[in-house]
């Protein structure tokens, strides 16, 4: 696959550690679920790394000093239902006070195609580093048609942070959205023929919530 600049690996012994947990089909819903959590923390302490900052003045039981915190209301997590959601929780232990909206997508059985049916999203959302979260990119297309989504509410600054992610799903979002940073735990070798990632972890979706 051809190298993008905005596509980011965060290959780490943690992350890779995390990733053979639940990839294993007999990891059952409870570990799986908190995995997810656990590696959405991991991955957001470096896909925030150029998060907005300001300076303020604290006093310690020394002296007054200055110090650099996090820009109070500059940040937005937006997961595409329903698997996006189990990422959510796990980026909120880093940034407490993000606001949260959401976008309802489902992918057609038929053609693979995404088709948007809810979307929910924080007033002054185009003013903030927006952070779309989904654990598999596949295809791509849920991804790509999220950001066109945001985009049209005025989103300048957007992030896609995904788990695992096919080769056809990175080049779809990096190809149509080069403005936006891409961050992925690791790149699986490829789709197959119903667009599940190989050797991927089955339906992300299923295993968070305990539905299949």
């Amino acid at each position: 696959m051809k190298n993008y600049p905005n596509v980011h690996i965060l290959d780490h012994p943690l992350i890779r550690h995390k990733l053979a947990i639940i990839r294993d089909k007999n990891t059952n819903t409870k570990q799986f679920r908190e995995i997810i959590e656990e590696l959405a923390t991991l991955m957001a302490y470096e896909s925030f790394k150029d998060v907005p900052t300001q300076e303020i003045e604290v006093e310690t039981p020394l002296e007054k000093t200055t110090q650099t915190v996090v820009k109070e209301n500059s940040i937005a997590i937006v997961p595409i239902l329903r698997a996006g959601l189990g990422m959510v929780n796990g980026i909120l232990t880093l940034f407490p006070a993000a606001k949260v909206g959401h976008i309802g997508m489902y992918r057609d059985e038929e053609t693979l195609t995404p088709k948007e049916y809810y979307c929910k999203l924080p007033a002054g959302i185009e003013n903030k580093v927006v952070m779309i979260v989904d654990p598999m990119l596949a295809t791509g297309g849920s991804a790509a048609d999220a950001i066109t989504l945001l985009k049209k509410r005025g989103c300048k600054k957007i992030k896609l942070m995904s788990i695992i992610a096919a080769p056809q799903g990175v080049e779809k979002v990096a190809k149509e959205h080069p403005d936006v940073e891409v961050y992925v735990a690791h790149l699986d070798r490829d789709l197959n023929e119903h667009g599940y990632i190989l050797p991927g972890l089955g339906d992300a979706g299923d295993r968070i919530f305990g539905t299949k």
